[in-house]
């Protein structure tokens, strides 16, 4: 076992805090940096060692002076989802603008580095500021990212225990418990386990958010939304006689005015998703003009920063058609965002059919999937075959393909989609 695999050198963290050696040097020196450790003439730090506060500047010295913690610059369980990150191609700039405010600048770094799918350096950065949080907003940040590090490890014990962390954090006002609320249903939403979401979020009824939580807050709704259109498209819920895709053909209504207002909000990520999650509904009812609109937009705001991550994540439901925009984009990005779906695609059906007592399907090539997804919302194998342009002897062969590899009948698809 390597006895410094756990640590980085002087030059390294220096990069990763945009400062200098000698400062980094200086700051170990005065035993400033937790766990830095001398070795011979060179100094070994913690990978997941937060940047002390900067004493020569004014608001170093004011946290200093006061408590031990900087609040956080926004209202919110996601900095990565706000204005903080506005713009492609500025993450590390975005980052390197919080040095005054350590822990807000490890949040942030984690956001984005979970949104490139580098989940572990997301994990190293929130779990070391578990111990040390004082304030609310850290934990849930902190607790939620680690949710969200979960679901890429498939590891249904850190989920829970993440899930507590949230739960637990130190809420003091109404509006506390509201953020602490939305917090755990963003947690579900992205295993798309719907049944315990507060009234006041089903409704959209947003009002006593924070403004700097509402790009989250509208990440989620969007996702709650898709999949309870999509539960009533396969039958597996029913809403006052609505049946097949009525309700998925609508949504586009509610989520095209989002995206314009994450636009005006400068929330970069939030309208990733929200493009994302549009060109899943548009591709789920056929139309598929739109869902390229959309999802190239996605790809051109993620791409700058390499916020693969996001892109991995909605493979899954977008099927083929974001492998073929990725290729029309750039040949070379789908061999970085591939390997990142297979692990997330695994882990993600793992830690989702545990929690929601089903078995997804991992097997299926995408075409299968396509097939399987369209005959779980009812359509016949004519219209399955005019939709994807298939041959109707394709269609047959692909849903025995399902059957087969799932033990699953026709009617059943749904539970493992």
């Amino acid at each position: 076992m390597d006895l410094f695999q756990d640590y980085v050198k002087i030059e390294e963290i220096a990069k990763d805090w945009g400062v200098s050696s000698r400062r980094v040097q200086i700051l170990c020196a005065e035993g400033r940096i937790d766990g830095a450790t001398r070795f011979g003439r060179e100094w070994m730090i913690p990978k997941n060692a937060l940047k002390p506060l900067d004493g020569r500047t004014k608001s170093g010295r004011s946290v200093s002076s006061g408590s031990a913690h900087a609040a956080m610059p926004r209202k919110t369980p996601f900095l990565h989802m706000t204005d903080l990150y506005s713009s492609p191609g500025t993450a590390e700039e975005s980052i390197a603008a919080l040095s005054d405010n350590p822990e807000a600048q490890t949040l942030l770094a984690a956001g984005i580095y979970y949104s490139r799918g580098e989940y572990e350096k997301a994990y190293e950065r929130c779990y070391h500021l578990l111990p040390k949080h004082s304030g609310f907003y850290s934990v849930i940040s902190a607790g939620m990212l680690l949710a969200l590090c979960a679901i890429w490890r498939g590891d249904l014990n850190l989920w829970r225990q993440a899930k507590i962390h949230i739960a637990e954090a130190p809420a003091k006002t109404k509006g506390d418990l509201d953020i602490l609320a939305l917090s755990l249903v963003v947690v579900d939403s992205m295993l798309y386990d719907v049944n315990d979401f507060p009234e006041w979020f089903k409704i959209g009824r947003f009002e006593l958010l924070h403004k700097d939580a509402l790009p989250v807050a509208k990440m989620a709704y969007t996702k709650y939304l898709y999949a309870s259109a999509f539960a009533i498209a396969t039958k597996e819920h029913e809403a006052n006689g609505i049946q097949g895709l009525t309700l998925m053909s609508i949504l586009p209504f509610s989520v095209e005015p989002m995206i314009s207002q994450a636009m005006a909000d400068n929330s970069l990520i939030s309208e990733i998703y929200l493009r994302l999650s549009c060109a899943t509904i548009y591709h789920n009812c056929g139309n598929d003009e739109q869902a390229i609109f959309h999802l190239d937009r996605a790809i051109r705001l993620a791409a700058p920063d390499r916020l693969y991550g996001i892109l991995a994540e909605y493979r899954r439901t977008l099927d083929s058609l974001m492998e073929q925009r990725v290729n029309a984009f750039d040949p070379s990005l789908w061999q970085r965002i591939k390997p990142l779906y297979e692990i997330y695609v695994e882990n993600w059906s793992k830690l989702s059919g545990a929690v929601r007592g089903r078995t997804i399907a991992t097997t299926l090539s995408p075409k299968q999937r396509e097939v399987a997804k369209l005959a779980a919302f009812g359509l016949k194998n004519e219209e399955i075959a005019s939709s994807l342009n298939m041959s109707l002897s394709a269609v047959k062969l692909a849903i025995a393909g399902v059957s087969s590899k799932t033990g699953m009948s026709r009617k059943e698809f749904a539970a493992i989609l």
